[in-house]
């Protein structure tokens, strides 16, 4: 599935449980690992662990192969890596802490891809363009 169609499909499945604050962030450019960041938060550990399940039933009827799911125990923060997409489904107090839009907004870092210097692979990650 097309990175901007499972973008949506993330979306739409957050929205039919009521998730707050749903945000969308272009990441092209800025990682390797993804396309899409998206990000919704849930009043309780409930709700969390509900909009994740949501979206994990919904992705597999759609025939996207789910690359992990991190976080399900507790309930607090639960990451549903689809590949292109990567959600972040996060309680208000987890989510105000970690501030994970203000660290992928627009100035947040930018990634080289390819980068072959010797300062070693964690700095070139690090390094703004």
């Amino acid at each position: 599935m097309q990175a901007e169609r499972l973008k949506d499909l993330a979306v739409d499945a957050l929205d039919d449980l009521k998730g707050k604050e749903i945000q969308v962030m272009d990441v092209r450019g800025k990682s390797p690992v993804t396309d899409f960041m998206v990000m919704a938060s849930g009043i309780s550990d409930r709700q969390v662990k509900g909009l994740a399940n949501h979206l994990i039933i919904k992705a597999k009827a759609q025939g996207v192969r789910l690359i992990g799911v991190e976080g399900e125990g507790v309930g607090d923060w639960i990451l549903v890596d689809l590949g292109d997409v990567i959600v972040h489904v996060m309680q208000p107090h987890v989510r105000a802490f970690y501030n994970l839009e203000q660290l992928w907004g627009e100035e947040g870092p930018r990634m080289k891809i390819g980068d072959s210097s010797s300062r070693g692979k964690a700095e070139a990650l690090a390094r703004p363009l």
